[in-house]
């Protein structure tokens, strides 16, 4: 049985790790657009496929 104390610690560990992810997302997405490479993007129906990362750059929400 969890508590409430801990399911506040786990929303703001869920919190971080969130935002850690967004971070690394952004700076892999910046670094391929600096270098000009594409990046391979997974489809919802499972297909892939190679995109610019300066096209991606545009889709990300800002800082």
């Amino acid at each position: 049985m969890t508590t409430k104390a801990q399911k506040m610690g786990m929303d703001d560990l869920e919190a971080k790790v969130l935002e850690g992810m967004k971070r690394a997302n952004r700076k892999l997405v910046e670094t391929a657009a600096a270098n000009n490479e594409s990046l391979i993007i997974g489809e919802k129906d499972g297909s892939f496929k190679a995109v610019p990362a300066k096209e991606l750059l545009k889709t990300l929400p800002a800082k």
